[in-house]
């Protein structure tokens, strides 16, 4: 039986980031679990991921903070990191219910079968959000300075170097959904990692 893996601030529920993560499930049928990617609805990313919650699968839905400004108010919203876009281990076996979930439109495929997510993309997403650091979408890199964190709470994480004004980004991406999210790193923690 599986849990929702990753949620913050969601409107949903008073969990944490802390105490979700002391979950380190699997689900049942899979030797070894691997993650998956579900396309969902615009909009539809937390209830799909709390109805899938609900009926045992693992899932991870990390989220940020985003301040919208409306006529007559300010207000915060936690927000998909990868917008239409769930993360699933494992469960294959259960497609129909999966794919008959509210929300749910589509297992993302590459050629021709069911994309495997590397577990690393997700760890080093999961840490990020796990550590409340400001987060937020970025558009997908295919080239850059690859870059590792030598120090402070992101150290190990890898990514690509990315300058905006006056501050340093790290940018984690997920290569199969074209989807990048940008970290605020301090560039004299980073140090340069040779990539093929």
């Amino acid at each position: 039986m599986g849990r929702l893996h990753e949620v913050t601030n969601i409107s949903w529920g008073s969990r944490t980031v802390e105490r979700l993560s002391e979950h380190l499930l699997t689900c049942a049928g899979d030797a070894s679990p691997a993650w998956h990617a579900l396309y969902t609805r615009y909009q539809h990313e937390k209830v799909t991921a709390r109805i899938l919650t609900d009926k045992g699968f693992e899932v991870f839905l990390p989220l940020y903070s985003a301040s919208h400004r409306w006529k007559d108010r300010m207000k915060q919203l936690s927000l998909p990191l990868f917008p239409c876009y769930i993360f699933l281990r494992g469960g294959l076996d259960r497609r129909l219910d999966i794919l008959s979930t509210p929300g749910a439109h589509s297992l993302v495929r590459s050629c021709g079968q069911f994309a495997v997510i590397p577990e690393q993309e997700i760890e080093a997403i999961r840490q990020v959000v796990g550590l409340c650091v400001s987060a937020e979408p970025h558009p997908f890199l295919n080239c850059g300075d690859h870059v590792r964190v030598k120090a402070g709470p992101l150290a190990g994480i890898e990514g690509i170097l990315s300058r905006k004004k006056d501050q340093f980004k790290l940018i984690l991406s997920v290569d199969l959904l074209h989807r990048s999210i940008a970290v605020e790193v301090d560039g004299a923690a980073v140090e340069p990692v040779n990539k093929r």
